[in-house]
């Protein structure tokens, strides 16, 4: 298991073999979720541009919004 040292400024070097894991780079920004229990998840997160096109589908066509709002007020009504 992986582990470093933290210096007297709260700095630490991040194993070669967590950044591989997390596909790191210099200059990647990285975000520490908090969990109960005294546990830290570290996540590489991403700019908001990149998640563009992150649910399409090639068998299916794009839904508006008109469909989308359509939709909803369908739903609301049952």
């Amino acid at each position: 298991m992986p582990e470093s040292t933290l210096t007297s400024k709260g700095q630490t070097t991040l194993p070669a073999e967590v950044r591989r894991a997390l596909d790191l780079a210099p200059g990647d920004r990285l975000r520490y979720v908090i969990l109960d229990g005294g546990e830290v998840r570290l996540v590489k997160t991403r700019a908001v541009a990149g998640l563009a096109g992150m649910l399409r589908r090639a068998d299916r066509a794009p839904v508006d919004l008109r469909a989308i709002d359509e939709a909803i007020a369908g739903g609301a009504g049952e």
